[in-house]
């Protein structure tokens, strides 16, 4: 019998996971996310889909040290910045960088830049570039994200002034429980059996590394200098709050607008981020004497001087601006070499990377800053990315299965 020729060549997609295809509907899991340069997850499944066939070794030995260098880098000169006192060569006075707006507006500057340099550098040759801003409807979820994105960061600094370094990486390696609670408060959406547990270990580890911190123990004339554990977690837990609400904008921005790529919301993000932290900085001395002000609850000494404050530490300590430019190059490098191993790779691969990055952190923290862990401590970290590592682990599962249910549909609908 004659076989009927198609009217319509059946067109195959990429199946190997190391090969980046957009799902139709993209999953809400661990491996749908990416990271900002303050720290932030953001979805970035929508990606620039210019997926390479023949990317091998190279490109990945590329893209997985340009993750881990810049990141771990970042991540060490944050602790160096929030934690190293200096000297004021007159005074003779000991203080320590706490201006965390000014670092936002920096870091959200170069960030902006690459941004646009990446979006033009990935844009096909005869194609125009795509505006950053395609729509007035997306101005206001955008602003929303500069809005939460910029307020996130704050309460995360202040809460190092009553938390070490470890406990803050540790809190922040739990993105899934803002997320879960806002999506199970607010939308009502259910989540399978295993992502509760594994919210529940990732939580009872943080308890168990806290309440066994060294910090906890220290007698009362340290706590009597500003140290609260309970304070610096219910801080960081605001913090959390502020990163789901953010990553949960993006998922909308990124449903509602298609086609929205990575690049285009990477520029137009820390564009509206700078715009929303450096008018915080210049008005904010202004409107400390009216009534606006007085509202918030900003003082004339404090958080309205700090675009003042900050150029006055760097003025009496210069060699600061070294780590506060690194830090700035390394967050908005470290976006760029996100989206590269989301468009060459896969979500796949890039779970198992930020995952280990996490612990790489942790460890250099530990080796660079002289941290020492208790046996209940090394307990908490191993609930915590044990936790995060069963869901990495089931993630893949559920991915790969997906895509060998594609294939097989595909391969059917040939025959």
């Amino acid at each position: 019998m004659a076989r009927i020729k198609q009217t319509k060549p059946i067109e195959r997609q990429p199946s190997s996971e190391y090969v980046a295809g957009q799902t139709s509907t993209p999953t809400k899991n661990i491996d749908d996310i990416a990271f900002q340069p303050n720290g932030v997850a953001s979805k970035a499944a929508q990606a620039p889909a210019t997926a390479r066939k023949d990317a091998g070794v190279a490109q990945l030995v590329i893209a997985v040290a340009g993750i881990y260098g810049s990141f771990l880098t970042w991540a060490y000169l944050q602790e160096k910045l929030t934690t190293t006192p200096h000297v004021a060569a007159l005074s003779g006075a000991t203080e320590v960088f706490r201006y965390p707006v000014f670092l936002n507006t920096i870091q959200s500057l170069f960030a902006a830049a690459t941004g646009a340099l990446y979006l033009y550098s990935s844009t096909p040759r005869g194609q125009p570039i795509p505006p950053v801003i395609p729509s007035r409807r997306i101005l206001a979820p955008l602003l929303l994200v500069a809005v939460t994105s910029s307020l996130a960061s704050p309460f995360g600094y202040a809460s190092l002034a009553h938390i070490d370094y470890i406990t803050f990486l540790l809190a922040k390696s739990c993105k899934l429980l803002p997320v879960m609670l806002l999506h199970v408060t607010v939308f009502r959406k259910r989540y399978p059996l295993y992502k509760y547990l594994v919210v529940a270990a990732v939580t009872a580890g943080v308890a168990v590394f806290t309440l066994h911190s060294g910090k906890a123990r220290k007698s009362s004339s340290s706590s009597s200098n500003g140290g609260n554990s309970a304070w610096g977690l219910l801080l960081l837990g605001v913090n959390l709050l502020f990163d789901g609400l953010t990553n949960s904008t993006q998922d909308y921005i990124f449903g509602a607008f298609q086609p929205y790529t990575g690049p285009q919301m990477m520029c137009a993000n820390n564009l509206m981020s700078t715009a929303v932290t450096a008018a915080y900085l210049v008005l904010s001395p202004w409107l400390v004497h009216t009534g606006v002000g007085e509202w918030l609850g900003m003082d004339v000494a404090g958080s309205a001087g700090e675009l003042e404050a900050a150029l006055g530490f760097m003025a009496r300590h210069p060699g600061v601006w070294a780590d506060v430019l690194g830090f700035a190059a390394c967050g908005a490098v470290g976006q760029v070499f996100i989206f590269y191993t989301l468009s060459t790779f896969s979500s796949v691969l890039l779970v198992t990377v930020t995952v280990t990055r996490k612990m790489f952190t942790m460890i250099l923290s530990v080796v660079a800053f002289g941290h020492r862990l208790s046996r209940m401590q090394v307990l908490g970290v191993g609930l915590v990315f044990g936790g995060i590592g069963v869901e990495a682990a089931i993630a893949r599962q559920e991915k790969l299965a997906k895509e060998a249910a594609k294939r097989k549909a595909a391969e059917k609908k040939g025959q």
